[in-house]
């Protein structure tokens, strides 16, 4: 990946979130958008059936923000929030995150 970097956080309920913010110039938007592209495809390739809310028992669920920002800035925002499982799997297929 390119331009999402993620930041990790667990709560007590066992729920991990992933979460990255790209904030760039127009022309380098359609970037971003194939990162998230990119972590969408594999999460919908590999928990196909498991996507939905944790209080449900679902693996992941997402949320994506896409804001034009004062001066033609795009900040784009990529929150997952997942079990155990699927974060060790996004982990080792993207092998980084801050946290």
């Amino acid at each position: 990946m390119h331009y999402l970097r993620f930041d990790v956080s667990d709560n007590a309920d066992g729920v991990i979130t992933l979460e990255a913010l790209a904030s760039t110039s127009a022309d380098r938007h359609p970037a971003v958008l194939d990162d998230v592209r990119r972590v969408l495809d594999w999460a919908w390739r590999h928990f196909p059936q498991t996507h939905g809310r944790a209080e449900d028992g679902m693996d992941w669920d997402h949320d994506l923000q896409d804001i034009v920002e004062p001066g033609g800035w795009h900040a784009v925002t990529l929150t997952l929030s997942a079990s155990e499982r699927f974060a060790q799997a996004f982990l080792a297929e993207f092998g980084q995150a801050d946290e």
